[in-house]
């Protein structure tokens, strides 16, 4: 059983450059081919220390998986390996005409059920907030490489308004699907 896996940062355990752009494909490939090696099912006849060894291991991949897959996950992690502590819960932005942007969105979802054609209005709105959303991480892996801390979690802090809403809109089109279709 491996014992570097609990000491390795989540790039080192996936055999990835430590970078904001990863390769979503290889990610899986290595956690497939860890979860393989250490996945509890196969100590079942183990001592419990090995047990227990293959219980943190797994959960330390499954951790390192959700967070390099996830854009505002990985930028917090990279802040973070370079010693930079940020709590997205008690920070927001201070760009006034972001935040007046993001309200404009909140209220036209919170209305949404008015439009012509809500579908069509959340799919457009989908498709807009992922283009934002994607310049986004283009902004805050340019700012991270250039060793730009306060610019990078400035770019963290909007990422995280573009996907709360990514979700709100995903989540509002599966309802309204469900009622058009019951």
């Amino acid at each position: 059983m491996p014992k570097d896996i609990l000491s390795s940062n989540f790039f080192e355990l996936f055999e990835l450059p430590v970078s904001y752009d990863v390769d979503l494909n290889k990610v899986q490939q290595h956690y497939m081919a860890l979860q393989k090696e250490v996945h509890p099912d196969k100590y079942t006849g183990a001592t419990d220390q090995e047990k227990r060894l293959s219980m943190q291991q797994t959960s330390w991949i499954n951790e390192a998986q959700a967070t390099l897959k996830d854009p505002v996950a990985r930028a917090t992690y990279l802040l973070k390996l370079k010693g930079v502590d940020i709590n997205l819960e008690n920070e927001t932005t201070m760009d006034a005409g972001f935040l007046m942007q993001q309200l404009e969105v909140r209220e036209r979802l919170e209305n949404i059920k008015q439009e012509n054609d809500p579908l069509d209005s959340l799919e457009q709105m989908s498709k807009e907030l992922k283009s934002a959303s994607d310049d986004m991480m283009k902004s805050f892996a340019q700012a991270y490489e250039a060793g730009e801390i306060d610019e990078s979690r400035e770019w963290i802090r909007k990422l995280q308004f573009m996907h709360k809403a990514i979700k709100q809109i995903n989540t509002l089109s599966a309802d309204l699907e469900d009622e058009l279709m019951g």
